[in-house]
């Protein structure tokens, strides 16, 4: 691939599993990227390092992933002058709401686009927006994109109008 555009950083290799639908993404558009594991809080002067020297690399937008008291989009934020996305990573003791709050609540000059906890497919499709601003091609995918998402609904539409709620519904007791 060439050289990234898109970094997906997390806090945690425990975090993979969740940044793996930002990667599928990037990968469906051919949007390049790399993947790090960095904190904020255990590996502080790496994570600056990397933040301050990425825009030189060309990084257009950051991705990070965090749970808990999640600093990592925030610190990426504070040294990255470009747009960073923060993923809100599903934690044991408050489902990803202190993750979400902790990337949501940024202090006013150093702003953080939140995605949905856990939802890294979002956080990609966002990053992807962002490039498409001035990049025809991946606009055009977008587009794509949503018209396929949307005939898809359209098609659920119809056959659930053809089948009925029961019959609908039944079908989905099967794959439980």
């Amino acid at each position: 691939m060439d050289k990234p555009l898109v970094s997906i950083v997390m806090g945690s290799d425990s975090d993979l599993l969740i940044v793996k639908e930002a990667a599928e993404i990037l990968n469906e558009f051919a949007v390049s990227y790399e993947t790090l594991v960095l904190s904020a809080h255990r590996s502080p002067k790496a994570t600056e390092k990397y933040a301050k020297t990425a825009l030189e690399r060309g990084i257009k937008v950051i991705i990070a992933a965090a749970g808990g008291a999640a600093h990592l989009a925030g610190v990426m934020a504070a040294f990255f002058p470009l747009p960073v996305i923060g993923i809100p990573i599903k934690t044991k003791s408050l489902d990803g709401l202190d993750s979400l709050l902790s990337i949501v609540q940024m202090p006013p000059g150093v702003p953080v686009a939140t995605v949905g906890i856990n939802a890294s497919k979002n956080a990609a499709l966002l990053a992807i927006e962002i490039l498409a601003v001035n990049d025809n091609n991946l606009r055009k995918k977008i587009e794509l994109y949503k018209k396929q998402m949307a005939e898809n609904v359209d098609k659920k539409n119809n056959k659930l109008n053809q089948l009925g709620v029961k019959k609908y519904y039944d079908q989905f007791k099967n794959y439980s």
